[in-house]
């Protein structure tokens, strides 16, 4: 594995109503450095099981694919619970795949909402599980396939550069905003 990672591609959804069923968009920046390539962007079912096989396609279908080292997501799940499978990503790409998330999720609240309250639940808190335990790293949190927490931490440190978040994934996150709402809101 190259020991920059300067390519990346990070991926965040768009806000959503609570009342909403449905597709939710999701938005891919690709990054070459600082300095932003290409945006991409897709649709996942909310709470659906649609997320690994829609990144796939988005990554390998891009004209990007080529080049990319990384594969950064804003948390392990899109649209609300449509769990992504980073074993199985990482595989299917090729690529060291990492969620970053400013904040520890209470894991216990949602292994209980997942397991009452999802259909599939049982098989997404397993996914969870198996991507393995967040880490603390650079000052979020963040869970790595492919790559070290080290590794992790020098690609945050060096794209953290507005933000806690790295700037791909801000990036993402503002412009799913700016789409879904017509202007983009909220800390990015």
């Amino acid at each position: 594995m190259p020991g920059k990672l300067s390519h990346v591609i990070a991926f965040d959804d768009a806000p959503f109503a609570p009342a909403h069923r449905g597709d939710v968009l999701i938005v891919g920046t690709v990054y070459s450095g600082p300095r932003l390539e290409g945006v991409l962007s897709g649709k996942v079912r909310r709470d659906g099981v649609n997320s690994t096989d829609t990144l796939v396609r988005l990554v390998r279908q891009s004209r990007h694919y080529a080049h990319l080292q990384l594969v950064m997501l804003q948390g392990i799940a899109f649209a609300g619970f449509n769990v992504v499978d980073l074993p199985r990503l990482q595989a299917a790409l090729g690529l060291p795949v990492m969620t970053v998330v400013r904040h520890r999720p209470d894991m216990s609240a949602i292994k209980r909402a997942l397991l009452h309250k999802v259909r599939g639940g049982k098989r997404k808190w397993r996914l969870i599980e198996r991507a393995g335990a967040l880490e603390r790293v650079a000052g979020v949190y963040a869970q790595c396939v492919g790559l070290s927490a080290k590794q992790a931490g020098e690609v945050i440190e060096r794209y953290a550069i507005n933000s806690a978040l790295p700037e791909p994934l801000r990036v993402a996150h503002l412009i799913a905003g700016g789409i879904t709402l017509g202007e983009s809101r909220h800390r990015a």
